[in-house]
């Protein structure tokens, strides 16, 4: 048997050369997930419960990249998660929350905690008859008080159609927030805000839909609910399902992709896999962009205990090329990691445990000894596989389970804006070094060198 000597990150170093590119600002790290799906930046926050919900997607799209929701909940819950994101940054609202005029105050307090918003459109079945906002009821006190007698009924709308640009004309000359569009029966068909309208215009790179809504990914794995949870989270607005499994070789992952693309018209990633064969048997099966990365994961187990896995640099060289975009998940602890693997044939590359200390990611901060953390945990834990029958009414045996995932704190980091920034900086500082002023020049022109123990010492990798 030959046993090949293979590599991952701290292995290599890229070798520099002449550049005629002389400042990283003046560099393109947009990238495409898939063949219709283009970000601007190569960063996907992994679809895991302590890294990825709806306010961590919603920062990652608005850097430019996309987080995944992940499915260790509720099919409604994560759809919740995904309307979130679609409703957050929404220059043109599909589908404005309305209420009935017959709600009480305290009918509208429950709603405005469920959905996160404190203005809704009232309607008689379908016809708008009024508009109700914070200002309208913060001072109230009667709780049995209807939406009726509250409400402002002299709303003005516009029509079904109205552009973005007559849309601002109509907002500004009224010097009102909240322009609703109907039909011309009165009926709600829409909604535009000078909210959104502000914030959409002041993140340029940000990952926008067609409709200029934030782009987001939902999860789903391989059981009998997959086609049912991929419906909903494709209403929910979801733009990409990503099969979600940890060994992307079993025939019923091949088989969801089928069902999937079958049945729906919309981007699949499916994964994980580590190898050419991996690769290909996932693109015939339809998929869209494939993941890729056994086990090298800060909180998975999988090499230790079931003595699999490929290590990272080399599963990436291996899997492109092959037709299909290739996201590089698991191992990337530094920006330098970005840059190799973006180098070695990855279009992008999902992170979990650098995020996962965020503001953003899920969770409150522990403080331990002085000092604060966030709890991190990969998915197929016995923390997560126990917690899985708590929040998906699944039953689960965790006598007969054995973990490849691990729980532990992290450090808590702040922002992830800054942790993204300085991660695409050093990628944008590798791309000068390689005269590269677009990854598509930067893998054509990237070379690796091997390293010596010696060579990893003076590299600070060890």
């Amino acid at each position: 048997m030959e046993i090949k000597q293979l590599l991952t990150f701290d292995d290599v170093l890229l070798v520099p050369m002449v550049s005629k590119v002389s400042s990283r600002k003046t560099v393109d790290t947009s990238t495409y997930l898939t063949d219709s799906i283009k970000l601007s930046i190569p960063i996907i926050s992994s679809n895991m419960d302590t890294v990825t919900e709806a306010t961590m997607a919603i920062t990652m799209a608005r850097l430019g990249g996309v987080g995944v929701i992940h499915r260790f909940n509720t099919i409604e819950k994560e759809a919740e998660e995904i309307s979130k994101v679609k409703r957050k940054q929404n220059v043109i609202i599909d589908k404005p929350y309305c209420v009935p005029p017959n709600f009480t105050l305290k009918q509208l307090s429950s709603f405005i905690e469920e959905k996160g918003v404190s203005s809704f459109l009232v309607t008689s079945g379908e016809k708008l008859v009024g508009i109700i906002t914070k200002r309208d009821f913060q001072f109230e006190t009667d709780q049995d008080k209807k939406v009726s007698e509250m409400m402002t009924k002299d709303v003005i709308t516009a029509k079904k159609g109205t552009s973005l640009e007559e849309a601002k004309s109509v907002l500004h000359k009224n010097k009102i927030e909240k322009l609703p569009l109907v039909d011309a029966k009165g009926r709600v068909c829409g909604m535009v805000t000078t909210r959104d309208i502000m914030i959409s215009e002041s993140y340029g790179s940000a990952s926008k839909d067609k409709h200029g809504r934030l782009i987001v990914g939902g999860a789903v794995g391989i059981g009998s609910d997959s086609l049912e949870r991929t419906k909903t989270l494709i209403d929910a607005g979801a733009d990409f399902i990503v099969v979600d499994v940890a060994n992307g070789y079993l025939e019923k992952t091949a088989d969801t992709v089928k069902a999937i693309k079958k049945a729906f018209s919309i981007d699949v990633v499916a994964g994980n896999v580590a190898t050419k064969e991996g690769v290909i048997n996932l693109k015939k099966a339809g998929a869209d962009c494939v993941k890729v990365g056994i086990g090298p994961g800060g909180a998975c187990l999988t090499r230790p205990v079931a003595g699999v896995g490929y290590p990272q640099l080399s599963a990436i060289m291996e899997c492109s090329g092959n037709g299909v975009p290739i996201i590089s998940d698991g191992g990337i602890v530094k920006s330098a990691d970005i840059s190799k693997a973006i180098a070695g044939g990855a279009e992008t590359v999902m992170i979990g445990g650098l995020l996962a200390g965020t503001d953003e990611s899920p969770g409150s901060i522990i403080t331990k000894e002085s000092v604060n953390y966030k709890f991190y945990r990969g998915m197929a834990s016995v923390d997560a596989f126990a917690d899985r029958s708590f929040k998906t009414n699944e039953v689960v045996d965790i006598e007969g389970y054995t973990p490849e995932g691990t729980e532990k704190l992290v450090p808590y980091r702040g922002s992830t804006v800054k942790i993204v920034n300085n991660l695409i900086g050093g990628l944008r500082s590798a791309m000068t070094y390689l005269d590269a002023k677009d990854l598509k020049e930067f893998r054509a022109n990237a070379r690796f060198v091997s390293l010596t123990e010696a060579g990893k010492k003076e590299s600070k990798y060890i």
